[in-house]
């Protein structure tokens, strides 16, 4: 058998078009993403603080920045990416305690995490806007 027969025989490696993420991997994927996410949003909030230490004109110049379009879907990206963190923060927690261990209890803990984070996320800044 020559090199290329030998080549040819063989199968291919599944790409990600065909292979199906299983969700509990999505969200653990999603928990190390928005936790070096919230490093990024942290320095905003600090910049924010240090503007307004800083007196009228750069704390104004700041909360233009943060109230642009642009700055919102920061700010808005920002707080998914906490409350996504803390929801898969308190999956673990439940997992220290030796619970939801079965493929059900884990599903069901990831399909929470998501849909828990937007819901939190959208409340948030519904009650925000609301009070602004």
């Amino acid at each position: 058998m020559s090199n290329a027969e030998a080549k040819t025989g063989r199968p291919l490696s599944p790409h990600l078009q065909v292979y199906r993420w299983p969700i509990t991997m999505t969200v653990s994927i999603l928990q190390r993403v928005t936790g070096g996410a919230l490093y990024f949003g942290t320095l905003l909030l600090a910049w924010w603080a240090i503007a307004a230490a800083a007196g009228p004109g750069p704390f104004s110049w700041v909360s233009w920045v943060f109230g642009s379009w642009i700055g919102l879907l920061v700010l808005f990206g920002y707080t998914w990416a906490l409350m996504q963190h803390l929801l898969g923060g308190i999956r673990h927690f439940v997992w220290d305690f030796g619970a939801g261990f079965s493929k059900p209890a884990r599903d069901n803990l990831a399909w929470a995490n998501i849909i828990g984070s937007a819901v939190l996320t959208i409340l948030i800044w519904v009650v925000a806007l609301a009070v602004r």
